[in-house]
C-alpha cells in the first residue's frame, strides 16, 4: 500500500478521532447548595419582595423542579445524602452533626463512595468550598472524603457571619490548615469559588465544584447595606422579614458573580449547573415556604420542600418546569449519568436525566422515605419519619402526636388528616414506613469510641 492510499485513509478517521474526542469531553459540573432557603424564598417561584435575578438564571435557563424534596428538613443528612446517594440514615446521619458529642447525631460512614470519591475516579478535579457539616474530625474532613480542594467551614451554624466561630471554636479551613479570613462568610464563599474557578481555567481535566454557602441560615445577619437597600425599598416591610430578604438577595449577588465569573472564564457553556437548598426555611426568623405547611425541622411539605433546578446549555431543555417527584440524593446518580461515569456500588438514589428533557420518569409511586433523629435537654433522642408513596403522605411529625396521612394530589398544603377515614391506606405506609425505619436503626451512627467533650 502507498503512501498516498495510507494518508487518505488515516486522515479521515484521525479527523473521527478528534471530532469524538472533543464532542465527549465531560462537562464541568458546579453544585450550589444553600442553608435553609424557602420554597417560597426566589422570585422565580413566586416570592414577590425580593430579588433573586442570579438563582432565577439558573431556573428559568434550565428545568425547574417543583417536586423536589430534602431527604431531611436539618442540615447534616441532606448533605449526606448529596454525598452519598443515600438515604441518611444508612450511611450514619440521622441528625445533626455538631461539636459536642451529646449533641451530635450523625457519624458519616467511612466507607461509603462519595460523590467526590466518584468524581475523582472520573477524572475531575474535586472541590468543595462553604459549608461542610459532615464531621469535625480529621477522618471526615473534605479532602479525606472525596475532595482534592476544600476551602470553607466544617462545622455547622456560625454564631456570627462576620467572626466565624461556634462556641468559640474556629470552623475556618485551607484544605487541613486552619484560615482567620476577614469579611462576611457569603463573600468569602464567593470569592473563594471563583478563585477555584479561575485555576480551573483552560485545563484540560474537567471540575467539580460543590459550591455549599451556609446562607441564608441563622443568624439572620446581612450586611448592613444590604438592609438599608431593602428596607429603602419596601419601607413597610417588617424587621424579620427585610434581614432574611437582604441576606437572601445578598446570597443571590454573591451566586450570581460566580455565574459571570464562570462565563469570563469560557466556563459556562460546557458547565452543568446544579441549584438546591438542604431544606425548607425557617418560619419563625421570617422564611417564606409559599403555601407550603409550616418549615425547616417540620416533616410536612414547608420543611422538605425546596427549589431545585439544572442548567447546561445545549443538554437539557431550557425553560423547562417539571412536577416529577425527586430527592436530594437523586442529584449523585443525575451527575454520574449525564457526565458518563458508572454507578456500581448500592445507592438508593436514581438518575433524573429523562426529567431534564421533558420525559417521564414513568415512577410516580416510588416510595420516598424521610427520617430525622434530634435531641435537646427537652426531647432525648427524638425520632420524626415521614414517607410518600402516589398520592398519599404519611407522617409522624411527633413523637408525642399519632401519625397523619394526607392526599398531596387533593390536599398538597396538608389541611385534612385522613388516618382515621383511610385506614387500609394507613396502616399500608404505616408498615412500609416501619421497615424503613428498622433498616436505619441497624446503621451505627456515633463513632466506635467516642469521647465525652463537656461545654
Amino acid at each position: 500500500m502507498n503512501k498516498f492510499i495510507i494518508h487518505t485513509l488515516l486522515v479521515p478517521i484521525l479527523l473521527l478521532v478528534a471530532v469524538t474526542s472533543i464532542s465527549a469531553k465531560q462537562p464541568n459540573v458546579l453544585v450550589i447548595m444553600v442553608d435553609d432557603l424557602g420554597y417560597g424564598d426566589l422570585t422565580s417561584y413566586g416570592a414577590d419582595d425580593l430579588q433573586t435575578p442570579g438563582i432565577d438564571s439558573i431556573v428559568n435557563d434550565g428545568v425547574k423542579f417543583t417536586n423536589f424534596y430534602a431527604n431531611c428538613p436539618v442540615c447534616s443528612p441532606s448533605r449526606a445524602s448529596f454525598l452519598s446517594g443515600r438515604y441518611p440514615e444508612l450511611v450514619g446521619v440521622p441528625g445533626v452533626i455538631r461539636t459536642y458529642p451529646q449533641d451530635s447525631w450523625g457519624y458519616l460512614q467511612k466507607d461509603i463512595v462519595t460523590i467526590g470519591d466518584k468524581m475523582r475516579q472520573g477524572g475531575y478535579s474535586t472541590a468543595l468550598v462553604g459549608k461542610w457539616h459532615l464531621g469535625l474530625t480529621e477522618e471526615h474532613w473534605p479532602n479525606n472524603r472525596g475532595f482534592d480542594h476544600f476551602h470553607g467551614w466544617l462545622g455547622d451554624m456560625m454564631d456570627d457571619y462576620y467572626k466565624h466561630e461556634r462556641h468559640g471554636i474556629n470552623y475556618m479551613r485551607l484544605n487541613q490548615d486552619a484560615i482567620t479570613p476577614k469579611g462576611h462568610a457569603t463573600d468569602l464563599f464567593t470569592s473563594w469559588a471563583c478563585d477555584y474557578l479561575d485555576t480551573q481555567k483552560g485545563k484540560e481535566a474537567p471540575f467539580f465544584l460543590f459550591l455549599a454557602y451556609n446562607a441564608p441560615h441563622t443568624p439572620i445577619q446581612p450586611p448592613q447595606e444590604w438592609l438599608d437597600k431593602v428596607k429603602t425599598r419596601s419601607p413597610n416591610i417588617t424587621a424579620a422579614r427585610s434581614k432574611i430578604v437582604a441576606l437572601i438577595e445578598h446570597l443571590d449577588a454573591g451566586i450570581s458573580t460566580v455565574l459571570r465569573r464562570l462565563s469570563a472564564n469560557g466556563q459556562s457553556e460546557n458547565t452543568l449547573v446544579i441549584f438546591t437548598s438542604d431544606n425548607g426555611g425557617q418560619v419563625n426568623v421570617g422564611g417564606n415556604n409559599g403555601n407550603l405547611r409550616d418549615g425547616k425541622q417540620s416533616m410536612y411539605e414547608g420543611g422538605l420542600r425546596v427549589p431545585t433546578a439544572f442548567k447546561w446549555p445545549g443538554h437539557i431543555k431550557s425553560g423547562l418546569t417539571t412536577e416529577q417527584r425527586a430527592l436530594t440524593m437523586d442529584i449523585y446518580a443525575t451527575i454520574c449519568d449525564l457526565v458518563g461515569i458508572p454507578v456500581e456500588h448500592e445507592i438508593d438514589g436514581i438518575s433524573l436525566a429523562k426529567a431534564l428533557n421533558g420525559d417521564s420518569l414513568g415512577n410516580y409511586d416510588r416510595d420516598l422515605y424521610f427520617h430525622r433523629r434530634e435531641g435537646n435537654q427537652r426531647y432525648q433522642g427524638l425520632i420524626t419519619n415521614a414517607m410518600i408513596r402516589g398520592d398519599w403522605k404519611l407522617i409522624h411529625n411527633s413523637p408525642f402526636a399519632p401519625l397523619e396521612l394526607y392526599n398531596l394530589r387533593t390536599d398538597p398544603f396538608e389541611k385534612v388528616n385522613q388516618a382515621a377515614k383511610n385506614p387500609a391506606k394507613f396502616a399500608e405506609l404505616a408498615k412500609s414506613l416501619r421497615i424503613q425505619i428498622q433498616r436505619g436503626g441497624a446503621v451505627p451512627w456515633q463513632p466506635p469510641v467516642r469521647t465525652q467533650v463537656s461545654p
